[in-house]
Order: structure tokens, then sequence, then C-alpha cells
């Protein structure tokens, strides 16, 4: 029997992106020009960030609930959409510079899209594990990409162990969850006592699995040595693309299962105050770029946790209360992967051929080599740290609203000092870059060219910066709708 039509509609996205993601593989033993697939690449990534808009339209559940295309969905389509279509334009120069194979590399790219877009819209238990491993393993093939390198294939080993561990934690929180409700569809627990203690280790389990891929501390032990291994564009996608989708399925079991939004609370408390120390701490004593910048991506990922922890006690007082802390979220995820995305694309052209420029050292001077990317690293920096005029300043003012009108005093508190921790290692690489002369070695070998494919990563990611920081209001309209998670 036939899926019925309204079905693949409210899939169409994850359909376009597989797709693609196949038909490049398919070509790639017959076509050897490396601009072909790379310019399938990017009509595929369109293609399926364009069918967020049909899937939309044609909003509802579909295949009998397992998934909902409604406005939530349609966000974190568009947001996933984006960051694997800039990930092309800034790994296409990426990939020939290092000369590595590039149809497989976009095909994995895409089914990672794929499993993000699934996890995004997942009303189901089960249907959420098969996005999560979509884009895991998709991942875990990425992250050793740079095959001749052992730093990569380390990071790959540790990912996939570790992944491994995540993902066992996850399916048994499945099964305890299914033992306590007998169902996994999201809606029907919202019907369930929420009294049962194998209810409770169910979704204690299920947040630990998707702890460790949000990078939230203690579970966060992964991510300096794998961002540093990783090629520097997939580093960008693990960055913003996972998370976010993991982030997703958060949000969305918060919204739906009144159990999880009552016994979370502290476990989302501890877990925040625990990763913004631990990223920010840990990014202090860093001087390889990527390290620094995996750092203070565990750190940002205890920024959200806050609110994560504003959506449990605000939530107790309906949906429509909790609203803004699921506001802040989005738009602190939108506004984090454009900074990161254009953050680890000028550190990936920077790092030169097998990444060997990576230290803080290699940035000293930079200013005066090249004016314009120093500005550009800056602004993202700046972002980082909360700056007015930067989309991270209204993403980090509404988180912290969001906490304070949620009367957790203490961790807005936390949360400040944290971010008065982050201004130290973001204002040194500024310092560096501007008020160190750079060495006799790097002056004498001139400016790092820019291909246009990343200058264009670059001004969409600078653009939306600025654009976001000035202009928040139809990003926050949108996401304050009131069938935001169609409820």
């Amino acid at each position: 029997m036939f899926p019925r039509a309204i079905d693949m509609y409210r899939v169409l996205p994850e359909l376009m992106w597989c797709g693609f993601g196949v038909l490049v593989m398919f070509l790639q033993p017959f076509v050897r020009g490396r601009q072909f697939f790379t310019f399938l690449a990017l009509l595929g990534s369109l293609a399926g960030t364009g069918a967020a808009f049909a899937s939309f339209l044609h909003g509802g559940p579909g295949f009998s609930g397992l998934v909902q295309s409604d406005s939530f969905t349609f966000f974190f389509r568009l947001l996933v959409g984006s960051v694997s279509f800039l990930v092309v334009l800034a790994a296409g120069p990426y990939l020939d510079r290092e000369k590595l194979p590039i149809a497989e590399f976009y095909a994995l790219l895409f089914f990672a899209t794929a499993g993000m877009g699934v996890l995004a819209s997942a009303q189901e238990l089960l249907t959420a594990f098969i996005g999560l491993e979509m884009s895991s393993i998709s991942s875990y093939v990425l992250a050793g990409y740079r095959r001749d390198s052992l730093k990569s294939s380390e990071s790959a080993m540790k990912y996939f162990l570790l992944g491994s561990f995540a993902t066992a934690f996850f399916l048994y929180g499945i099964a305890l969850v299914y033992g306590a409700t007998g169902t996994t569809l999201l809606d029907k627990m919202a019907l369930t006592d929420g009294t049962s203690t194998l209810l409770k280790l169910g979704l204690a389990l299920i947040l630990i699995g998707l702890g460790f891929k949000v990078a939230a501390a203690p579970f966060q032990v992964w991510t300096p040595d794998v961002y540093e291994g990783a090629p520097t564009p997939v580093t960008a996608l693990f960055s913003a693309g996972p998370k976010a989708a993991a982030f997703a399925l958060l949000l969305r079991i918060f919204a739906t299962v009144p159990a999880a939004t009552q016994y979370w609370f502290w476990a989302f408390w501890v877990l925040a105050v625990l990763t913004m120390f631990a990223g920010n701490l840990g990014a202090l004593v860093q001087t390889n770029m990527k390290r620094l910048l995996a750092y203070s991506s565990i750190a940002h990922a205890g920024y959200i946790l806050v609110a994560f922890a504003a959506v449990t006690s605000m939530a107790q007082g309906g949906s429509s209360e909790a609203a803004p802390a699921y506001a802040a979220v989005l738009f602190y995820l939108l506004s984090y992967a454009l900074v990161k995305l254009g953050a680890f694309t000028i550190v990936s052209q920077l790092g030169g051929t097998g990444e060997k420029n990576l230290s803080l050292d290699d940035y000293a001077g930079l200013s005066q080599r090249q004016p314009f990317v120093a500005a550009m690293l800056s602004i993202y920096l700046l972002s980082l740290l909360g700056l007015p005029v930067t989309a991270g300043f209204f993403g980090k003012f509404y988180i912290f609203k969001a906490a304070v009108n949620s009367h957790l005093i203490s961790l807005a508190v936390l949360m400040a000092i944290n971010s008065v921790i982050g201004a130290y290692y973001y204002l040194r690489v500024i310092v560096v870059m501007y008020m160190r002369e750079p060495s006799a070695e790097a002056a004498a070998a001139g400016p790092v060219p820019f291909p246009l494919g990343v200058n264009a990563v670059l001004l969409i990611t600078f653009v939306g910066t600025i654009l976001f920081g000035v202009y928040p209001n139809p990003v926050i309209n949108f996401i304050l709708r009131p069938n935001l998670l169609a409820h």
C-alpha cells in the first residue's frame, strides 16, 4: 500500500535530501567533474530547504501521527537546510585543497541533514531514534573523512564509541517509557499518569542520550577532540545542525509530555550550570582555535539549557506561559548557527593545507594581513560574547529574560558570570589579531586567498548576524505564534 500524497508532502524535505544523496552516489562512478557535484549538492540543499515551504503549506500529522509538520518543524527544517547549504558552499574549496573525494562527502551531508529533519519533526520516539541514527552514522563517517590524518581517525573513533553509548541510553529510555505508558507516541503519553517510577527513569535515560548530542556536561568530553580532528567544514556542521535537531526533539517532548516538564527541572538546572562552567573554564586555557570554539560550543549549550530550565518552570502555568522560553531557545539556535558557521569557515580557510595553522599565534597580526577577515571574525566572536547590534545579544537577552521571569535568579546570575568569563577568551583572540605583530614567516607568506563560495558563506552569515541583531522582530513574531507546536 502506497502512502497518501498528503503524508508524502509532510516529509518532502527529507525525501528531497535523501533523493539527492542517492543521486550523488549513483552518478559518482560516471561523472568526474568536481564542480558538477558541488552544483548538484547546492541544488539538492536548496531543493530540500524549499520543500520545507510545501510541507508547511500542507501541515499536520503524517503517517498516522509519527511525524508532525507544523511551524516548529518548518523553523528547524529551514535552519538545518540553510546550514547544509552553507556547509556545501564552504566545503567545496576545502575538499579541493585537501584532495578529498567530493561526491561521498555531499551524499553523507544530505543523509545527515535528512536525519536532522526527521528528528525535528518526530512525534514518536522510535521515529526520533531513526532520525538520530541517520544523522549520527553519517556524522561518524564525516568526522573521519580525512583518512590520512591520524587525528581525524581518532576523532571519528571517539565520536563513534561515545555516540554508541549515548544511543544505547536513548533506546533503553524509549523501552522504559513504552513499558510505563504502553505507547511511543508523544501525544498519547500526555494522557497517561506521570507518577510511574519507570517513566521517570525512561525520561532520564532519554535525557542522557540527547545530552550527549547537545554536548551538555558531563557528556561533553568528546566535543573538543572531535571538533579538532574532524575536517573544519564538518566541525561547522556539528556545531550547528545536529545540536539544533537534538534541542528540537527535547523541546517537542517538553511541549507534549507533562511528566517531562515536571521531572526535568532540576536536571536542567544542574546541567546548565555544569555545562556553562565546563565550557567557559575549559576555553580559558586553549591555544588551538578549533578547540577554543569547541569549548565555546559547550558553554553555549549551557546557556540554551538555562532556557530549558525556564521552560520547565514556566510551563506549569500552561503552554502560553512558556512561549517566551521556547522563543528564546529557537532564536538562540538561529543566531548561534550563523555565528559558528561563519567562524569555522574562516578557521577552515586560514588553516591552510593539512589544517596546520590553527594556533592562536597564527592569527597574530591578521588585521594587517587581511583586515576584512579579521573584522568579520571579530564580529562573530563579539556575537558569541553577546555584544549589542549582533544576533548573539538578543539570543542571550531573551534567555536571561526567560530565566528572570521564571524567578530563576540564581541561574541568571550564574549565566551572567559565565558571560564575563567568556569575554576573556573571545577578546583574547581579537587582541591577538589586532595588537600583536605577525611572525616573519606569516608576513612573508602573504594573505590567504578566499574563494567565491567561502566569501558567500561569510557574507550570508555576517549579514544575518547583524540583521537579526538589529531587527529580530520577524523571527520572534514567527516563533511566538500560538500554534507553533500545533497544540
